[in-house]
């Protein structure tokens, strides 16, 4: 179990780490992590660069805080999935090129590739766009991922994943980014086949037994 500091710093950390591996850039996106009765949430308008320990704010899921600094305007959106998804630990929110890109056509990822399935489904879906830091971007994109769906894509405006841990939901947001530019870069060449309903089941089925996840999880 970590302490609260050390949440604190992982989540300063991997807010360097989305802008450093071009997930995001300036104050876009933001990271939370569930803590006591809510959330630890990174902070309003700061820069990760200029981010620290003492600025990450603690957030119940009505929206009261402690401290003087103000929450993400997202914390709305981190609230609902962290009420909808008892098995989400952390959740990280963030502006990818491509993932953005497809967002903009407000298309799901379809199962171009096998690992599409490692996100919960047979594609990654897009929730409807609605103005950013209202409650009802968060009511559109809990209603797209359901209780299923690990990560989603948000209508002209990025995307969002969840994890059992921060790093876990970091490294989901860094494959999704991953599949989208794969996706697109195949869209430039011709038309993608897809996988059929029937060959994405086998997929599943395999991740069951991929890896070191618990059994029935998909870890791709």
């Amino acid at each position: 179990m970590k302490t609260e500091t050390e949440i604190r710093q992982a989540l300063v950390h991997y807010s360097r780490e989305s802008v450093a591996r071009g997930l995001s850039n300036a104050t876009a996106g933001n990271l939370s992590i569930r803590f006591n009765e809510g959330m630890l949430i990174t902070p309003s308008g700061i820069a990760p660069d200029q981010m620290s320990e003492d600025q990450i704010a603690e957030v119940t899921f009505d929206g009261s805080f402690k401290g003087k600094w103000k929450p993400s305007s997202e914390w709305a959106l981190h609230a609902i999935l962290y009420r909808t998804r008892p098995e989400a630990r952390a959740i990280v929110h963030a502006h990818p090129t491509y993932c953005v890109a497809l967002s903009v056509l407000r298309e799901a990822m379809p199962p171009f590739h096998y690992m599409v399935a490692s996100f919960g489904g047979n594609e990654v879906p897009c929730a409807p766009y609605r103005t950013f830091g209202g409650q009802a971007l968060a009511e559109a994109v809990a209603g797209t991922m359901g209780t299923t769906y690990k990560a989603c894509l948000m209508a002209n405006h990025g995307m969002i994943a969840l994890g059992g841990s921060l790093a876990s939901a970091f490294a989901q947001t860094e494959k999704l980014e991953v599949l989208a530019r794969q996706y697109q870069l195949a869209r430039t060449m011709g038309t993608a086949k897809l996988l059929s309903d029937e060959e994405m089941a086998e997929v599943h089925e395999a991740y069951k037994s991929y890896g070191y996840g618990e059994p029935g999880t998909s870890t791709g």
